[in-house]
């Protein structure tokens, strides 16, 4: 099985609206670890580690969010395997 984790940065409207939530239920739904953590400019730094076939999943659906939402951008970056036993928000 093909691992590897990335690092993205999501943009637009994703703060007070239940997006770093939303992430966390999608992650455990692809049995995905990681983290999400709101940054001060407004966006949201999403890691995450699993099965490739999920992460890419996982990095589609960050393009969309959950309907409260409205992302503008996603700048996806490959990173070192991280070892998460979870997926965790901060």
């Amino acid at each position: 099985m093909d691992k590897h984790c990335v690092n993205a940065i999501v943009s637009g409207r994703v703060q007070g609206v239940g997006f770093r939530h939303a992430v966390k239920k999608r992650a455990e739904e692809l049995e995905l670890a990681g983290r999400a953590s709101n940054l001060a400019n407004g966006s949201v730094e999403v890691t995450v580690c699993g099965e490739t076939k999920k992460v890419d999943q996982m990095i589609e659906w960050l393009g969309q969010g959950p309907p409260a939402a409205q992302v503008t951008q996603v700048q996806v970056d490959n990173i070192d395997w991280c070892e998460y036993s979870s997926f965790t928000t901060d």
